[in-house]
């Protein structure tokens, strides 16, 4: 995987060469009035913090920083307290009175400061900070004075904490005991949080924060080695000190330009710049199956992962609004870090990015997640802030100032005591003097001298003369010059009108030529993006192009496999297929063929019933009978039976009931009136009953059994008479209920009727002495003896040959 970067730097670069490259622009900004933010960004164990404090003898980023600004700044520092920040990210200017009273505060204090020049450096910094480069802005205006402010504070557990915040006993390390948990201690003091607010600017700050006033490099890197003591840090499973909490190390810069005299400050609001560079050591991104955290260490984490992953976040937003035109809300407020350098996204400063990486093996995809956000970032575009004029007066008016004072005081020690003012108007007395002829003796040795007061008239007089020839061509010059310098200052005021007339002429074009020149850059990196996601895109569809082509390649093949496949069995199938309908043919003819004879064989079994049972109605003697066909029956009457005529002695057929088998008790006959009588020899009869079409309630109180009369037609086509009975009882509410307890089934059938060979076959011819028929009064004795349950039937078969 290539990633691309503006710069990158070995793993033998030295400190100058880094802070040269990425730093020094930001303290050249810094000084002339604007904002900058520089963090180190990585994985944890990576050398973010050795990136930005530096190791001894090789000084990192913020002491190089804090260097620079004191070499180049060191002339034009105001004294102390004459700057003062206010309590709303703002800075005013204090009198020289008031500055003062507070300088003379300060070193009544119990611990005196040690001046700055003779002020003992701490050996455990002393080498970091030893920088000989003695590297400085160039360009520094002079008219200006400076003030260096400093605080330093950290962002744990997404909490605000300040670093520089003076207490009695240590709060930001309390002691712990073997439960790991603090020990009870009533001079212990829990840290305070700080909180964000919004100054008058609209600029994030944190309220309450120490700010100190530093005149040093030395100073200023010993606040921030103090805070730096306090500063969260724990041993973890990669790092023996590993940062739990984001630190920001702020540097402010205030400058007021002098009055006039080049003495003091001017003291107006709009005059005086604040300018901020903040140094940001993030801490280490990482997970915790490695470093095997648990308990604070594991909360202390997921704060710092969440609080890394917002700022991507955001990041990602920024980016796609700028390159899709769309207006998503960026969510800076999800966590402490970003809503501290909204106002650095959003165009109010410069911002940097040190991206450190780890070459171990074990860090690969933590690494590639980093420089993949890292990369990502350098297509967000932050608005570049405009330029603040800084207001000042002449140039050089300091040195001028500085440079008469000097000429007047040494002037003073020559001559003791006359002003320059008064030395400058007797000087061109003396030079007049000397131009006027000389004055004669006025000694009056003499009485009578009348010689030596006429010639001191004469001289005088035309000294006078002379003075009034001077002061007339004095006024002349004056006037002369005063017109020339008018007639001077008018062509100076119209060349200066054209000249701004065309500068802003030429300005416009500029900008103009500068919005067009921005517009064109942003559309081609815009293009750019669109050409490279074209091209991945282009790429990606030609793979899938290939990889479609191979698939249709080999679909197509394996579809003329099934084709021919699909042709095999269609031939196999139509052969199969003729040859079962040519059998299936000559069985449904069969099966046809068969079903006609068993139809018609049905039909002469029941021609015969009707004819047998006739004849023994009829006639008293019998015939072998015949088959007749069914034609035949229709056309003619039936002809009387030759069967036998019964015997005189025969007893004649009486009509008998049935008995039901309770005879003592009172029934309830339901018959509904759907009923078909049957006319049968054997009939259901119930004495002592009550015959109803419906039951009624009437009814069922009057008697103790219950029978209903159900009839259907049965599976031979014969009806089937059931009789359901039951018993009545009297329920609670004074109705009745019936409980059914049995059915008896009564089934009409043929006498004549029997059984026909399930095969189509027809039977051989049987033995004549089965085939022959009884007499009259043998079959109406079977017939009229016959139990319920016997297993013979109403009369002997009879097998019809087949036609």
């Amino acid at each position: 995987t290539q990633y691309s970067f503006k710069e990158v730097f070995g793993t033998l670069v030295a400190q100058k060469e880094l802070f040269d490259v990425v730093a020094k622009p930001l303290v050249e900004d810094l000084i002339h009035g604007k904002n900058g933010l520089l963090f180190t960004y990585g994985v944890t164990g990576s050398g973010k913090t050795h990136t930005m404090t530096g190791s001894p003898g090789d000084g990192g980023l913020l002491p190089r920083c804090l260097d620079m600004i004191f070499n180049s700044i060191g002339p034009f520092q105001a004294k102390r307290f004459v700057f003062k920040l206010d309590e709303k990210n703002g800075v005013d200017v204090q009198c020289e009175v008031d500055a003062l009273l507070e300088r003379q505060k300060r070193d009544a204090m119990p611990v005196p400061k040690t001046p700055s020049g003779k002020r003992q450096i701490d050996p455990e910094f002393a080498d970091m900070i030893n920088v000989q480069d003695h590297c400085k802005v160039e360009e520094v205006d002079e008219e200006n004075v400076y003030s260096v402010f400093v605080s330093y504070i950290e962002i744990y557990n997404n909490y605000i904490y300040d670093l520089l915040e003076e207490s009695p006993f240590d709060t930001i390390k309390p002691k712990w005991n073997n439960c790991n948990t603090p020990v009870r201690n009533g001079d212990f003091i829990p840290p305070q949080s700080k909180i964000l607010r919004e100054g008058q600017n609209h600029k994030m700050y944190v309220a309450g924060c120490t700010e100190v006033e530093v005149k040093s490099t030395e100073e200023a890197f010993e606040v921030f080695w103090r805070g730096q003591k306090k500063r969260r840090i724990a041993n973890t499973q990669l790092n023996r000190e590993s940062s739990r909490s984001h630190s920001v190390f702020i540097i402010k810069l205030a400058q007021a330009p002098l009055d006039a005299d080049g003495d003091n400050v001017l003291q107006e609001k709009e005059h005086i710049t604040l300018s901020q560079l903040s140094l940001v050591d993030l801490a280490g991104s990482e997970r915790t199956y490695r470093t095997k955290a648990e308990g604070n260490r594991l909360r202390e984490a997921g704060n710092i992962n969440q609080s890394l992953m917002t700022l991507r976040t955001c990041i990602e937003v920024l980016r796609e609004n700028q390159l899709y035109g769309t207006n998503k809300m960026v969510p800076y407020r999800d966590s402490k870090l970003t809503h501290l350098f909204k106002n650095y996204f959003d165009g109010e400063g410069k911002v940097r990015m040190i991206v450190c990486v780890n070459p171990k093996a074990e860090d690969y995809e933590e690494s590639l997640q980093v420089m993949r956000f890292a990369e990502m970032t350098q297509e967000v575009e932050v608005a570049r802030p405009v330029d603040k004029p800084l207001c000042g007066l002449t140039p050089g008016q300091r040195f001028r100032n500085q440079a008469f004072r000097e000429e007047l005081s040494r002037k003073l020690e020559m001559r003791g005591g006359p002003l320059h003012r008064e030395t400058e108007e007797q000087s061109v007395s003396e030079t007049i003097l000397q131009s006027f002829p000389p004055l004669p003796s006025c000694e009056l040795l003499d009485i009578n001298d009348d010689q030596t007061l006429p010639k001191l008239i004469e001289a005088l007089e035309k000294r006078q003369i002379l003075k009034q020839m001077l002061s007339e061509k004095f006024a002349k010059n004056v006037l002369s010059f005063k017109t020339m310098l008018q007639e001077l200052e008018s062509s100076i005021v119209s060349k200066e009108n054209y000249i701004q007339g065309k500068l802003s002429d030429k300005e416009k074009i500029i900008a103009g030529q500068k919005m067009e020149l921005e517009r064109l850059e942003k559309k081609t990196k815009t293009l750019e993006y669109k050409i490279e996601i074209l091209e991945k895109t282009a790429t990606i569809y030609e793979e899938d192009k290939r990889n479609l082509q191979q698939e249709l390649e080999s679909k197509s093949q394996k579809l003329q496999r099934q084709a021919s496949d699909k042709r095999r069995l269609e031939a196999r199938l139509q052969g199969m297929v003729v040859e079962t309908t040519m059998k299936w043919e000559k069985e449904c003819e069969r099966r046809v063929a068969a079903k006609q004879l068993e139809m018609q064989n049905k039909l002469w079994v029941k021609d015969e019933k009707l004819k047998q049972l006739k004849a023994i109605v009829t006639e008293p003697k019998a015939e072998k009978p015949e088959r007749p066909s069914r034609e035949r029956d229709r056309e003619k009457p039936l002809q009387r039976s030759v069967s036998p005529s019964p015997v005189s002695n025969a007893p004649p057929v009486r009509l008998r009931h049935r008995r039901s088998r309770s005879t003592g008790e009172r029934w309830v006959d339901h018959k509904p009136p759907s009923n078909v009588p049957t006319e049968t020899v054997m009939q259901p009869q119930v004495p002592h009953a009550i015959t109803v079409a419906a039951a009624s309630e009437k009814a069922l109180a009057k008697c103790d059994k219950y029978m209903l009369t159900h009839q259907e037609l049965a599976s031979d086509g014969e009806i089937e008479t059931k009789l359901i009975q039951g018993d009545v009882f009297k329920t609670r509410g004074g109705g009745q209920a019936v409980q059914f307890t049995e059915i008896e089934t009564l089934k009409q059938e043929s006498p004549t009727g029997r059984k026909r060979r399930s095969s189509p076959d027809p039977s051989p011819p049987e033995d004549p002495a089965d085939s022959e028929w009884t007499d009259v009064e043998t079959r109406c004795s079977v017939a009229v003896e016959m139990r319920a349950g016997s297993t013979l039937g109403p009369g002997y078969q009879h097998h019809a040959q087949p036609k």
